[in-house]
């Protein structure tokens, strides 16, 4: 090693170096060599974002609506969220003051963690979860604390699992229902037990609810409109996933004033503001994308039977999710681990799965396999991966 490029190593933040690369993207830099490849993996949908909601951005730039917006988002979008979020999830927000529009939900949480951690606060977080989480807490300089999930409970997490973790440092606890990688989502009585956890132990709890929309049985709950809860709670939710929106990039953060306020002067120095023609595009979303919304999530769950269903027939066994377009599979009994697994299958039968290692150490012996693509595309893949699991 040249003493240069010794030097330019040693410019880089200790915390920062720790930092793996997301094993999702590690992972499709083997697909990106490979040719006609049906991709279970990147977890975005199919469908292209609505007409009405793409028209509603158009329009925007052609009435020349390209200039920055206040820090906390346009006040119609904030008020159309405030009034979503009291209506489907019964939480009320004032939208002057405890709703901020983020560039998607991933900034959002960013912005959460980092108003919240002080260095080496502890954060409770469940996996198999999505890659970001542990990254992200370790980038606002606070210490990781996982809790494993497992599929015998549906992949939900126990409220006993998580005091076992608790210590004086525990600041915070994140919750992802319904889950990626999983699809587990949680019940009222679950997430009760969770919340009277967090009361003791004054805990502030960090809900990402990006998924809620895409929960197919039972009614999804958000802890945050439990009694006791909307003042110690951030909620985050956005527009990716409903709406197919994901390149649109927005989300948002609702909490009481003085934490949307702490937010809010972390996301000034950074972003500034989120994109306003992706502002007026959410707009109409949230007032009238609901149509949308529920046709996606009808044709996700055909699919998600179809390949639950696929996957256990072929001797892999996997619960099935009740939200999210995700099905978890376990490979334990191929004797792969799953980053073997997903290789074999890539180069073998051209079909791209995220091996479970990516989403946390329990993940290990278990596959994601997105089924946010077309029913034949879905049929394909599973008769392809029906045929390695027999050369197996």
């Amino acid at each position: 090693m040249t003493a240069t490029s010794a030097s330019n190593g040693s410019y880089i933040a200790r915390h920062v170096r720790g930092i793996p690369r997301s094993g999702i993207r590690e992972f499709f830099d083997i697909v990106a060599s490979q040719k006609d490849v049906i991709s279970l993996g990147v977890g975005e949908p199919d469908f292209v974002t609505p007409w009405h909601i793409r028209e509603a951005a158009i329009y925007a730039l052609e009435q020349g609506r390209t200039s920055y917006t206040s820090n906390l988002g346009t006040p119609q979008l904030r008020a159309a969220v405030a009034a979503h979020i009291g209506e489907k999830f019964h939480v009320n927000y004032d939208p002057a003051t405890e709703v901020l529009i983020a560039v998607g939900v991933s900034e959002a949480m960013d912005l959460a963690l980092r108003a919240v951690i002080d260095p080496g606060d502890e954060v409770i977080y469940h996996e198999p979860c999505y890659v970001s989480y542990s990254p992200s807490i370790a980038l606002a300089h606070g210490i990781p604390v996982p809790v494993s999930c497992r599929a015998e409970d549906g992949f939900a997490v126990r409220a006993a699992d998580i005091e076992k973790v608790i210590s004086p440092k525990s600041k915070a606890l994140v919750l992802n229902f319904p889950t990626n990688p999983t699809g587990g989502t949680m019940t009222r009585p679950e997430l009760e037990e969770i919340a009277a956890l967090a009361i003791r132990h004054d805990l502030v709890v960090l809900t990402d609810e990006i998924y809620s929309e895409l929960t197919f049985e039972g009614e999804h709950t958000s802890i945050a409109s439990l009694p006791g809860m909307r003042e110690r709670t951030i909620f985050l939710h956005g527009f990716s996933k409903a709406y197919a929106m994901t390149g649109f990039r927005i989300g948002y953060a609702c909490a009481p004033v003085e934490l949307t306020e702490a937010m809010m002067r972390i996301h000034q120095y950074s972003m500034l503001c989120a994109s306003i023609i992706s502002q007026e595009a959410a707009l109409e979303a949230i007032l009238h994308g609901e149509p949308d919304t529920i046709e996606m999530r009808d044709q996700y769950k055909l699919r998600r039977n179809f390949v639950v269903s696929a996957l256990n027939s072929m001797g892999l066994k996997c619960h099935l999710p009740r939200g999210s377009f995700y099905a978890f599979p376990s490979i334990a009994g191929t004797g792969l681990t799953s980053k073997e697994f997903a290789v074999r299958l890539l180069r073998e039968e051209k079909v791209a799965c995220v091996p479970g290692s990516a989403f946390g150490a329990c993940g290990e012996t278990f596959l994601r396999c997105c089924f946010a693509t077309s029913l034949p595309q879905l049929e394909q893949a599973m008769e392809r991966m029906r045929r390695l699991v027999n050369r197996l």
